[in-house]
């Protein structure tokens, strides 16, 4: 075996560079034919086209029904009945873009949704951040428990909570404080003072001793800021899986200094969680933007106007002729193009954020 070894020519660099110059030397038809007329060469080719012919036919699904969706708005009545026109409106016009904006109240349900939006956002970004960061990096009795219950939120469908948080918010009575505060008072266990500060209570709008916070951002807020609204179970997951990734000795050496449990989490913790953070705020300002479920539950009487409410057809462009349907349903698509247009600017700034903070969240496969 050594033998062998022994009697083995080795590539030097000399020999490496006089091939080099040699096939440099080679008439340029030779070198043609040496690099290009291969079989390397063919399955490379292959392979390239193979693929090229894969992306674009995935692309042109994926993006046809946009592509379709973005040239009808642009059409005008004449051209959804003329039959030669495909993607190219014949008479563009911005009449449907017109008629959304000024006539649908969009702007009103533009900033009340970027209001609710940017405080569910926040709230849930903090505290999903915070319940993450206790559940990866401190052990404790019901540890495993809590996060089976956090993955359970994920799993319960939420319309089967629909009629609960409801009456849990019309009659908002935290753990039956102001139920018993009255009954002392009607039984004059409690002072006259205090029968007249239930009076003064009134100020905020009491209703038989319990507090309706329907109608109001208080229950999307409170759901916010104790980690129990909508997806927020996967913000928890994401962010636990991510600071489970984060060294212990981070940590140790903060203790070592001095620091305590929270000036390590909002100085050395917070700063590298950054990437993670605006993902989850991505997610749940998006998510939140298009919700219709909980505004809905909790917003009945004062309904204000939110995003979900702008689909509808402008007294403008209602009309009557043989291809009204495909017109209205051209006004509707617009209304969702302009729905959804603030979440792809929002996209454009904050994509390398989201890409970063998914691939370290342990969602993805190595």
């Amino acid at each position: 075996m050594d033998t062998n070894m022994q009697n083995t020519p080795k590539i030097t660099k000399e020999s490496k560079n006089k091939i080099r110059v040699e096939f440099d030397r080679t008439p340029l038809k030779e070198r043609l034919k040496a690099k290009f007329l291969n079989l390397y060469f063919f399955q490379q080719v292959a392979w390239i086209i193979f693929r090229m012919v894969l992306l674009v036919g995935i692309s042109y699904v994926v993006l046809f029904p946009f592509i379709s969706k973005i040239a009808g708005s642009f059409m005008s009545p004449e051209d959804f009945v003329d039959v030669t026109v495909r993607l190219i409106p014949k008479n563009f016009t911005l009449d449907i873009y017109k008629a959304v904006l000024f006539e649908l109240d969009y702007w009103e349900a533009f900033f009340n949704t970027l209001l609710i939006s940017l405080l569910c956002g926040l709230l849930q970004t903090f505290v999903c951040c915070l319940i993450g960061y206790g559940l990866a990096k401190f052990r404790f009795k019901g540890n495993n428990i809590v996060m089976l219950l956090v993955i359970l939120t994920m799993i319960v469908p939420h319309q089967t909570l629909q009629l609960s948080m409801f009456m849990h918010f019309r009659y908002f009575d935290v753990l039956g404080i102001l139920s018993f505060l009255s009954g002392g008072a009607s039984i004059g266990f409690m002072p006259d003072s205090f029968n007249e500060l239930l009076a003064g209570i009134q100020i905020f709008k009491l209703d038989d001793f319990a507090l309706p916070l329907t109608n109001t951002y208080w229950p999307l807020a409170i759901l916010s800021a104790t980690g129990l609204a909508f997806k927020n179970g996967l913000y928890i997951y994401m962010l636990r899986q991510f600071f489970t990734g984060v060294p212990d000795a981070l940590e140790e050496s903060a203790y070592i200094d001095g620091s305590g449990v929270f000036r390590t989490f909002f100085t050395i913790i917070l700063p590298l969680s950054i990437p993670m953070m605006v993902t989850v705020f991505l997610f749940s300002f998006c998510w939140q933007w298009m919700d219709d479920f909980y505004t809905e539950l909790f917003f009945t009487t004062s309904k204000i106007t939110l995003m979900p409410d702008v689909v509808d057809v402008p007294t403008s462009l209602k009309t009557d002729y043989a291809g009204q349907n495909m017109y209205y349903a051209a006004i509707r698509n617009t209304c969702g193009l302009c729905i959804i247009a603030p979440l792809v600017i929002l996209y454009c700034f904050g994509q390398n954020f989201l890409v970063q903070g998914i691939e370290r969240s342990g969602l993805t496969a190595e």
